[in-house]
């Protein structure tokens, strides 16, 4: 199992951008893909990004405003994040999973997830 913590999260104007990070202690990030979820008030949680080694997957939502990268020697995995908009205000979770998965976008693939930070963005 690997704990995972968020931060990076906070109020921002449209237009506006972020950083979150998720850092892991307990184990090496390098053995897991891990992926960003994002969850708003009254709605389900929904993919955002994921990466395995290299190379990220996005939902169609954030494709071309959002990056994910990792850093394997400071445990750490990003999501850079460009042109915000008030409909990407929610709560976001980083999860990560030991296991290749047929589908990096469906939540319960995930083992071990974060707590979340809150990313609010203002029109």
């Amino acid at each position: 199992q690997v704990q995972l913590v968020e931060t990076g999260g906070g109020l921002v104007q449209a237009g506006g951008s972020l950083r979150l990070s998720c850092a892991a202690s307990g184990r090496s990030l390098s053995d897991y893909a891990m992926g960003w979820f994002r969850q708003a008030p009254g709605k389900e949680r929904e993919f955002v990004a994921a990466i395995r080694w290299s190379g990220g997957y996005y939902s169609d939502s954030v494709k071309g405003r959002f990056t994910i990268s990792r850093d394997n020697a400071k445990n750490t995995v990003y999501l850079q994040m460009r042109s915000l908009k008030p409909e990407d205000t929610a709560v976001y979770y980083c999860a990560a999973t030991l296991y290749p998965l047929p589908n990096y976008a469906l939540a319960p693939g995930y083992e071990d997830w974060g707590q979340g930070t809150q990313v609010t963005v203002s029109s």
